[in-house]
């Protein structure tokens, strides 16, 4: 499979899973098949997260503005590093607009917290439709980071 095709197939089976979850522990419907239009006023990521914490946000900015919906996800992000999240997991704001595959990370994250505290009893996200996301940023972070390779006879050392 083309690296493209593999790629699409991972984000798509993450976004089906991660949209299921989210409606599931929220109780509330995305109301449109956009992921990013559903997210993008950050009120259902804050409803997400004070089921899964009970009272984290303390408040939401339900106004309809662009700058209000920035607040909302700024919010968020900061309860997610409260529950332990490290900034390494945690998508920027930005990316909520391209639909960075970073949102589904952290999304994959929230989840695993979830999973892990005992208190918590309510649907848990399904690992396995992001093992390809994950996977291939991996192995994109490989890439990235790839340093040069060195070979004891490339050495020059004077005796």
């Amino acid at each position: 499979m083309e690296w493209r095709q593999q790629t699409s197939v991972s984000c798509a089976d993450a976004f089906t899973e991660a949209q299921r979850w989210i409606e599931e522990v929220t109780g509330k419907s995305f109301g449109c098949n956009n992921f990013r239009a559903a997210l993008e006023n950050g009120v259902l990521l804050c409803d997400l997260i004070n089921q899964l914490k009970p009272g984290i946000i303390k408040r939401l900015n339900r106004l309809s503005t662009p700058i209000a919906g920035l607040d909302n996800v700024s919010v968020f992000l900061k309860a997610c590093g409260k529950l332990g999240l490290n900034v390494s997991q945690l998508f920027h704001p930005g990316d909520l607009q391209d639909l960075s595959t970073r949102v589904l990370i952290t999304i994959y994250w929230l989840g695993r917290k979830a999973h892990l505290d005992p208190f918590y009893s309510g649907p848990q996200l399904n690992f396995k439709a992001f093992e390809g996301l994950l996977g291939l940023a991996l192995s994109k972070v490989n890439l990235l980071f790839r340093l040069p390779v060195m070979h004891s006879w490339s050495t020059h050392f004077s005796c």
